[in-house]
């Protein structure tokens, strides 16, 4: 017999943040109802919240579409950003040398479950 899947996953990967950033907003809603998740990340002033919305989002249309779950009843089971490609590039500074500047890539994972009552 199949067991019944009741989680749901969304990915962005190669994202133009920093993990590090990134991880700051995520942490944030860890564990959070759907509702809640999406409430806090409105009003956080983070240049990753609009990032992760759109991750969470997805996974809430994904559990919704593909699993048949009720939005009303999910939570953000986990939440992690990995770090992805860097892109090295080189400032120019004094006397011909050059400085190296690491423009730093995230993957951002959110899977939302349902709540077991």
């Amino acid at each position: 017999m199949a067991e019944q899947i009741s989680s749901a996953k969304a990915e962005a990967r190669t994202v133009r943040i920093a993990p590090r950033k990134a991880r700051l907003v995520v942490d944030l809603i860890r564990g959070k109802s759907v509702a809640e998740a999406l409430a806090i990340l409105e009003f956080t002033s983070r240049a990753a919240s609009p990032i992760v919305e759109k991750v969470l989002r997805s996974a809430i249309a994904n559990a919704e579409h593909n699993y048949d779950l009720e939005s009303a009843n999910l939570y953000v089971s986990e939440a992690y950003v990995n770090e992805g490609a860097t892109l090295k590039r080189f400032r120019p500074r004094a006397k011909g040398m050059a400085s190296p500047i690491n423009k730093r890539t995230s993957h951002v994972v959110v899977v939302v479950s349902e709540k077991n009552d």
